[in-house]
């Protein structure tokens, strides 16, 4: 989804070349990065990033308050534009795909106009907080970190909103045609398909788009912080971190699946036929992962309450962590865009996931390592039997993950920041095809 609050907080990222410097991704929560923010995150893949969750609380609220809190610094107004419009169009004849006639256009607008000021805290003015005691009464979040079970971290850096904003965007697919399709017993389709959606945002003044954060120590009854360091892989060189090869990925997700596929057939159905609607409303999926990061297992209304129900039967087998399963899911899930989600909502719907998830594969495998772009043919057989909508459908999920594809040509191109959303796509794709086919 071009246009989505997410969209604009990572492009402001760029602009702003900050080290260590990451993105708010949802609107509901611009308002929860401030300095101080208590955030948690508990990863559960290597191949993409988990995401921060405010606990609610600001570091200000766990210690005494017995000394002067540090005074920020605030930047002057930083002013950022950026529009993109983008269409493609052409006749295609792509005999390796279908022998007949199919004209295909995909175009794409957005943009948005902000001004952003840096509230941030020195690290001279931090150090007044180390070492500071924490209040007799810690809430469980402290505890879990005492026991090594999550990594908090708190806000010292936030990019705010100075006024109010609209973001504003469309988009739109088009399939039209006809196809005669040999790998299906010479079966001929012929029609169009059109998909166009047209959205608006409005970002408040105050909202947080950025932000830089610092790792919370808990020690006996005081705190402290350390920044973790990164490792940067040079432009030009092919390194594959240990335990982060495409093998791996595919051994991790193996191990998950098959944990999923112990379930019983009535708790995959429950979880699938829950999660199919909750696809087109990320705060909902937001909501289910939060309470299943911060262990809160009670009420949820509509389909998550569904799945919170699961985890406190009885039924589940005690050594398979459904849990921890779900987390998984959906933190690959919160890796997707908004649009992206709503079109896996619609290929499980069609049927398509298993044909989507091997064409994924045939794209990551060969190009894993590569951290430069570099072109590569979609492979003919796997495309066959996405036709008319469910090649639509599939395009565009491609294509939302930051690949150069081309519409009228099998041959496209691998760029480096696709491999995350593209390892995320993978693994979404595999947990809801194991739900889908139980």
């Amino acid at each position: 989804m071009p246009y989505s609050f997410d969209w604009v907080c990572k492009d402001v990222v760029k602009k702003l070349q900050g080290k260590d410097l990451s993105p708010v991704t949802r609107l509901s929560d611009a308002m929860k990065f401030r300095q101080f923010a208590i955030l948690q995150r508990t990863p559960q893949s290597l191949f993409w990033k988990s995401e921060d969750t405010p606990v609610g609380y600001s570091l200000l609220q766990i210690l005494e308050p017995n000394l002067p809190v540090p005074e920020p610094e605030v930047s002057a107004p930083i002013p950022l534009k950026h529009t993109v419009s983008q269409k493609l169009k052409a006749n295609t004849g792509v005999n390796a795909i279908a022998e007949g006639s199919v004209s295909a256009a995909y175009a794409k607008s957005c943009g948005y106009e902000i001004e952003v000021r840096c509230t941030s805290i020195p690290d001279s003015n931090l150090e007044s907080l180390q070492n500071r005691k924490l209040l007799d009464k810690e809430p469980s979040f402290v505890k879990d970190c005492r026991m090594g079970r999550k990594d908090l971290y708190v806000v010292t850096e936030a990019f705010e909103v100075t006024k109010d904003t609209v973001l504003e965007g469309s988009s739109s697919v088009d399939l039209s045609g006809k196809a005669l399709i040999p790998q299906v017993a010479k079966a001929q389709a012929q029609g169009q398909w059109q998909r166009e959606t047209t959205d608006s945002v409005p970002i408040q003044k105050g909202a947080v788009v950025a932000y830089k954060k610092k790792q919370l120590v808990i020690e006996n009854d005081t705190c402290g912080e350390k920044m973790w360091g990164q490792h940067v892989v040079p432009v030009g060189r092919i390194e594959e971190p240990y335990h982060q090869d495409f093998k791996h990925l595919q051994n991790e997700l193996s191990g998950k699946t098959e944990q999923l596929a112990m379930l019983s057939k009535d708790v995959q159905e429950v979880v699938s036929s829950s999660l199919r609607p909750m696809l087109h409303d990320r705060e909902i999926l937001y909501d289910l992962m939060n309470k299943l990061e911060l262990d809160q297992l009670g009420h949820m209304d509509g389909p998550g309450g569904a799945i919170l129900d699961q985890l406190r039967q009885d039924s589940i087998p005690p050594w398979i962590d459904l849990r921890n399963l779900l987390l998984y899911l959906l933190q690959a899930l919160m890796v997707l865009s908004d649009r992206q989600l709503k079109l896996l909502a619609q290929s499980m719907e069609k049927r398509l996931l298993l044909h989507q998830l091997e064409l994924v594969k045939s794209i990551l495998q060969p190009n894993f390592k590569y951290p430069w772009n570099i072109p590569f043919t979609l492979q003919p057989q796997l495309l066959a039997p996405l036709q008319g909508e469910g090649l639509a459908i599939t395009y565009e999920l491609l294509m939302e993950c930051g690949l150069d594809m081309e519409l009228n040509n099998p041959r496209s191109t691998w760029d480096l920041e696709a491999k995350i959303p593209l390892s995320a796509l993978y693994g979404s794709l595999s947990f809801l095809q194991q739900l889908v086919e139980a």
